[in-house]
């Protein structure tokens, strides 16, 4: 049977259409990144956006006061598993530097103010954490899902973040790195696998 030329090229056409499609599928699945991923990634290596929030508890913590000092900066909630589960260590972190330079600040997202103290009350809180009320810290940072932690340097640059519960190992790397002006040997991030919620 012979086909005609129209219908060679309708073929063809079909064809053509068909290894686009499938190239592109394979295209979007060999880039496919999941949230955990994306979470904060605009941020790194840029300088750090600079705040100013209500502290749970009464007062301000207003970012600009700390130039110079490097920071680490966690995004969590109550309601946020994975952040229940990586605040003891950021505590324990925190207390063990809180005679060096380095600022450690949390930024609660989507909590009431009554919910956020009793979190803060429930894990022993004593580094500066406040609330994001109107979602512009959230935005600024890229934050999608919880945790995130960034790294700044003292220099006002996002070093690096870490999308998950960070383990207290790897965060206590991170703060020597930061206060000898370095990156860790791990590289400027990382992620835990299924330690992240998604917002």
């Amino acid at each position: 049977m012979k086909l005609s030329g129209k219908k060679l090229g309708g073929i063809g056409g079909v064809s053509v259409l068909a290894v686009l499609f499938v190239g592109l599928m394979a295209i979007g699945l060999t880039n496919k990144e999941g949230p955990t991923g994306r979470s904060g990634i605009t941020r790194v290596g840029k300088p750090a956006e600079t705040f100013s929030m209500p502290l749970i508890g009464g007062g301000t913590f207003d970012a600009s006061q700390h130039l110079g000092k490097p920071m680490v900066l966690n995004f969590w909630a109550s309601w946020c598993p994975p952040c229940r589960q990586e605040s003891p260590g950021l505590e324990r972190t925190w207390r063990a530097f809180e005679d060096t330079e380095i600022v450690f600040v949390g930024v609660d997202i989507q909590d009431e103010e009554d919910i956020a103290q009793a979190y803060v009350n429930e894990f022993g809180l004593t580094f500066p954490n406040g609330r994001d009320p109107d979602g512009t810290i959230t935005v600024d940072y890229g934050v999608i899902g919880l945790p995130v932690t960034f790294f700044v340097s003292a220099e006002g640059v996002v070093e690096g973040r870490w999308v998950g519960a960070i383990s207290e190992s790897k965060l206590v790397d991170w703060v020597e790195a930061l206060l000898e002006g370095m990156t860790p040997s791990s590289g400027p991030e990382g992620e835990t696998p299924g330690g992240f919620q998604k917002f």
